[in-house]
C-alpha cells in the first residue's frame, strides 16, 4: 500500500484550520515526515515518488503551515522536478504546479530555509505562477474546473491577483461552475478562494479570536482582489452556511424522457493491440449521469461491459473498465472525454451528458 502522503497532509491542514484547543497533531506531523521519506523510495526505481509530486508537494506545504522545518534534500526534490518538467498528469499540471508554488512561498515567507535557498524558492514560485496562468483556457478555467481554485490560491498567495489578468477571468468561471463542488474535499479547495484566502493563511491564523479566526468576514475583506470596479466575493449564501448545506433550496425540476449516449472505450499501445474495445449506444433516462450510463451499459450486456470504481472524498473514481485496471505503479488512468477529444471537467457521478453525445473512456498515461 502506498504512503498516505497527500491524505495526511490535507488532514493536517484542516486540523490546523480548526484551531484545536490542544495539540493532537505532533505525532501526525512525525508520521508525515516518515511518509515523505517512504514516498521518495519509489524514485530509486521509477524516478518519481510512489504517490505523485502533487501529494509530495502537499506534504511539504502541510509541514510548513505547521511551522516545521523541512530537510533541504526534500525541498530540492521538488525544485528539480519542476526544473525538468516532470510534474505531468494527463497533460494537466496545474494542481501540482500550484501546490509547489504554495509550498515554496510558505517556506520562504516563514523563513524556514536559508537565504540562498529562499531566493531559489521565490523564483520557482513565480515560475509556477506564470505556468499556471498560461494554462488558462478561453472559458477562464485553468486546467480544469477542479484545478482552478488551486490556481487562484497561487495568485492570492503570491500577491499577483491584482495584476494577473487570469485571476478575474478564472474567478468568474469558478462562480459560474460552483455546482461542480459538491463534496467536502472539493468545497475545501474552493471556500478559501471565495473568502479571498489561500492555504498559506492557515499558518498565520489568530486562533484566540472569535470562532472563524482570521477567516472571518472582519479580517478577510482586506485580502480580496479588486475586479471590474468591485471586490470579488459574490459568494452564494448557502456555500457559507455553517453546515455547507443549502437550506430551502428549490428542488431540481424533473426532466422526463430518455436520451442515448454513445459509449466508447479506447486502449492504445502499449496496453492493447486494438485501440477501440467498445463502441455502442446506451439508452438512459434524460437526467442520467456518466455513472448512470456505465451502470446501464453493464446491465444491458454484463458480459460485454464491466467496470469498477473506488470511492474517494471527491466522489467515485473509475479504476477498471473491461478488466483493464488503471494502476498507480503503471502511471496510467482512465481519462474521461467527450468526442472528439475534450477532457471532462467533472467526475463520473457529476457529469450529465447530452442526448446523442459520444463519451470516451481512454486508458492514458500520466
Amino acid at each position: 500500500e502506498p504512503p498516505h502522503t497527500g491524505r495526511l497532509a490535507l488532514y493536517l491542514l484542516g486540523l490546523k484550520a480548526t484551531c484545536p484547543s490542544v495539540s493532537p497533531h505532533r505525532s501526525l506531523v512525525t508520521w508525515l515526515k516518515y511518509y515523505l521519506e517512504e514516498d521518495w523510495k519509489g524514485s530509486r526505481r521509477h524516478g518519481h515518488p510512489i504517490t505523485s509530486y502533487y501529494q509530495y508537494g502537499l506534504g511539504v506545504l502541510a509541514l510548513c503551515v505547521h511551522h516545521k522545518r523541512v530537510r533541504e534534500e526534500v525541498i530540492r526534490r521538488l525544485l528539480t522536478a519542476q526544473h525538468h518538467r516532470r510534474l505531468g498528469h494527463g497533460g494537466n499540471t496545474v494542481d501540482t504546479e500550484a501546490v509547489l508554488a504554495l509550498a515554496f512561498t510558505c517556506l520562504e515567507r516563514r523563513r524556514l530555509v536559508g537565504t540562498g535557498l529562499a531566493a531559489e524558492l521565490r523564483a520557482a514560485a513565480h515560475e509556477a505562477s506564470r505556468n499556471v496562468a498560461e494554462a488558462q483556457g478561453p472559458d477562464g478555467i485553468i486546467g480544469n474546473i477542479y484545478s482552478t481554485p488551486w490556481a487562484l490560491q497561487v495568485f492570492l498567495a503570491t500577491g499577483t491577483c491584482q495584476t494577473e489578468p487570469a485571476f478575474g477571468q478564472a474567478m468568474a468561471a469558478l462562480l459560474e461552475n460552483l455546482e461542480a463542488f459538491r463534496t467536502a474535499a472539493t468545497m475545501a479547495q474552493v471556500l478559501p478562494v471565495l473568502h479571498g484566502h489561500s492555504y498559506l493563511d492557515i499558518a498565520s491564523m489568530h486562533c484566540q479570536e472569535e470562532p472563524g479566526g482570521s477567516w472571518g468576514q472582519r479580517d478577510c475583506g482586506q485580502r480580496w482582489c479588486h475586479h471590474r470596479g468591485g471586490w470579488v466575493s459574490p459568494v452564494p449564501w448557502w456555500l457559507l452556511a455553517d453546515t455547507l448545506t443549502p437550506l430551502d433550496v428549490e428542488p431540481l425540476a424533473e426532466v422526463l424522457g430518455n436520451k442515448t449516449v454513445q459509449l466508447v472505450v479506447e486502449c492504445p499501445l502499449p496496453w492493447c493491440y486494438e485501440l477501440r474495445l467498445y463502441d455502442r449506444p446506451v439508452p438512459v433516462p434524460a437526467t442520467a449521469s456518466l455513472l448512470d450510463v456505465l451502470q446501464a451499459a453493464a446491465a444491458l450486456k454484463p458480459r460485454d461491459f464491466k467496470f469498477h470504481t473506488q470511492d474517494t472524498p471527491q466522489g467515485p473514481f473509475l479504476t477498471e473498465v473491461l478488466g483493464l485496471e488503471a494502476r498507480q505503479e503503471k502511471r496510467n488512468y482512465w481519462q474521461l472525454l467527450t468526442a472528439p477529444n475534450t477532457p471532462l471537467q467533472m467526475g463520473i457521478a457529476d457529469y450529465r451528458p447530452q442526448d446523442g453525445e459520444t463519451l470516451i473512456l481512454r486508458l492514458s498515461e500520466w
